[in-house]
């Protein structure tokens, strides 16, 4: 194994050690002309099997990072401790672009990026722990749009991150498959936690609250390649009731505040075993794309399924929300008698398959049918939908490698 450190003095030592010897201007940031220097260079320059270390401090960067060799492991003191801040930059969107298979990133934190914070791209086994992407001037539209974003990845981990103030979603995962998101935590964000048009998903053990809505699973049209088989569990999600900043025409910007867990779009979903509270438009919310309330210019590809089909809720712990529906599904309080109830299914059913396989077992728990198609004209409990899957989702296992952790730094 090859390993790089930005400093290669005994001074790089004490600095990684966390002791004095670092001097800092008014705002903070490491004084070290050189610095970026290095690690633009130590990036371009890393071969399979390279640590890249960067030690404990505040920096400010000019411009975005990129990555494109195999085998890389970039790694901080910890992501209250190396900072990577690119609130001065001039040139670039993304704080950090991987290109490159192989790829492990712990330890550190991304902040003020123009764009997406980090963004791997194309390739196989990516891991992320421990990382925070963060935008310190809390939601706006101007924000990047995504913090976590693996696009088009094969294996993917995400693991005891932290995500805040992404314009779009703070942890998403686009076009990907075999993948597991756990034990992070999103707040602040449009989205907290996005899985679109990926196949193969586990979500478990993440907190997602004060958000717009909390964790998503969509299928979006005119994508390569549709989504199916996600699993929603142990997680908390409450109190996801941030007033949308997503950019104008955006899918995102669609979300009504107050969504605890929506499926839209997708098939074989799971939710079960999560705490979901205080939701105020819907704790779950189950939808078609004629529900979004977006509209491409481009149109919709005849290939392209806008309807939920397969979706499992049970033994979920339900309380709280309903109260305030936003967006579309406002007019629907009056209807439902003050507050709906803990799953809000929009009603569009493919005319080809009239069963869709829509199954709520979740004690006390009441399902709306809104009668989208009706314009809310039948909006009504529907108890139809008690009823049990055929059969259930598998666990995602990973690679072996991607999951073993060597542990957090001293």
């Amino acid at each position: 194994m090859t390993r790089f450190a930005l400093f290669a003095t005994t001074a790089a030592v004490t600095l990684l050690a966390g002791c004095g010897g670092t001097k800092t201007d008014q705002q903070g940031f490491v004084i070290d002309p050189d610095f970026e220097k290095k690690l633009q260079a130590q990036l371009l320059d890393a071969k399979p099997g390279s640590v890249i270390e960067i030690p404990a401090g505040k920096y400010a960067l000019s411009r975005s990072l990129s990555l494109a060799a195999n085998g890389v492991t970039v790694k901080g003191a910890g992501m209250g401790k190396t900072v990577l801040s690119f609130a001065r930059a001039n040139s670039g969107a993304e704080g950090l672009l991987v290109t490159g298979d192989d790829f492990t990133l712990q330890d550190i934190a991304i902040e003020d990026t123009k764009g997406d914070a980090l963004k791997v791209n194309g390739v196989k086994n990516t891991v992320i722990r421990r990382v925070r992407a963060e935008w310190s001037g809390g939601g706006k539209s101007s924000n990047g749009a995504y913090g976590l974003y693996p696009v088009q990845v094969t294996n993917v981990l995400i693991e005891d991150s932290v995500v805040k103030g992404a314009s779009d979603a703070g942890i998403y995962v686009g076009q990907s498959t075999n993948i597991i998101v756990r034990n992070n935590r999103a707040e602040g964000n449009v989205a907290g936690i996005e899985i679109e048009n990926s196949t193969g998903a586990d979500v478990y053990g993440n907190t997602a609250t004060g958000n717009t809505g909390g964790i998503l699973v969509f299928n979006m049209p005119n994508l390569p390649v549709p989504g199916s088989r996600t699993r929603v569990y142990k997680n908390v999600v409450k109190a996801n009731n941030h007033a949308n900043f997503g950019a104008a025409g955006s899918a995102v910007s669609s979300v009504p505040p107050g969504s605890g867990v929506i499926v839209n779009s997708n098939d074989m979903v799971e939710i079960f075993d999560n705490e979901i509270a205080d939701n105020q438009t819907a704790n779950i919310i189950i939808s078609s794309y004629y529900s979004t309330g977006f509209d491409t210019k481009r149109g919709v590809s005849e290939a392209y399924d806008p309807y939920p089909q397969d979706i499992y809720v049970t033994g979920n712990r339900l309380s709280g929300g309903g109260t305030a529906p936003g967006n579309r599904f406002a007019a629907l309080k009056q209807l439902a008698g003050g507050a709906l109830p803990a799953v809000l299914w929009d009603g569009f059913v493919d005319p080809k398959r009239p069963s869709p396989g829509i199954c709520v077992q979740n004690g006390d728990a009441k399902t709306l049918n809104a009668d989208g198609p009706g314009k809310f004209a039948k909006a009504r409990i529907d108890t139809a939908v008690n009823c049990a899957p055929k059969m259930r989702l598998p666990t995602i296992v990973l690679p072996a490698a991607m999951t073993k952790d060597t542990g957090k730094p001293s």
